[in-house]
């Protein structure tokens, strides 16, 4: 049960998919630049600056995804009459990402 993937309609994420995408290309833009920092032997708090930089710019994505997938996808389940599997899908998700120091 727990490897089946729900068809559900787009959510808002998903209406928001060119946001998301430039988002995660400046994220992108921002490792190249840890890239070149290290090759070229840049001072290690300068690359642990520019790391958290990176760090919190993934958790806004994280956040914004998670909004839009509760507002979404687990407020529609919601109302059809399915609740209980998303939100208990979405502690699961809450979960990984408190683990991981996202949250």
């Amino acid at each position: 049960m727990g490897d089946e993937i729900p068809v559900i309609p787009p959510g808002p994420a998903l209406r928001n998919k060119a946001e998301l995408l430039e988002r995660l290309r400046k994220i992108e833009g921002q490792v190249r630049g840890l890239q070149r920092m290290v090759e070229e032997d840049r001072y290690c708090v300068d690359i642990l600056i520019q790391l958290a930089a990176v760090r919190a710019a993934l958790n806004r994505v994280a956040l914004h995804l998670l909004e839009s997938h509760t507002r979404g996808c687990v407020a529609s389940a919601i109302r059809r009459g399915e609740g209980d599997q998303a939100v208990a899908e979405l502690m699961e998700v809450l979960d990984r990402m408190m683990k991981s120091g996202s949250l």
